[in-house]
């Protein structure tokens, strides 16, 4: 099985998108600063994940929720849950995200 998973930093509020083939390692890299372009945001927990068959459609799936639309759909299907969540606990959105 494949993945591909959203996240959402606890700290900055800002989502980050990717895939793996072992999810429960892959967050536990995020989180231990083993991820150079994520350490700066930790900690991060996980908002959405799907599985895929193939690396192919799991890495597919990733870069469309990095392009525009793919945000879009993302924010309005996929994490509006996490969203709301994130500010009934008193936090702000980052960036132009809307509920």
């Amino acid at each position: 099985m494949f993945y591909s998973y959203i996240l959402l930093s606890e700290k900055s509020h800002i989502f980050y998108f990717g895939s793996t083939n072992d999810l429960k390692n892959r967050l536990f890299l995020h989180n231990s600063g083993k991820v150079i372009s994520t350490k700066p945001h930790m900690p991060w927990k996980l908002a959405w994940y799907g599985s895929f068959e193939t690396e192919k459609q799991a890495r597919d799936f990733e870069q469309y929720l990095k392009s525009g639309s793919g945000k879009a759909f993302a924010y309005k299907r996929l994490v509006s849950v996490a969203l709301k969540k994130d500010f009934s606990a008193g936090r702000r959105c980052h960036g132009n995200t809307k509920l």
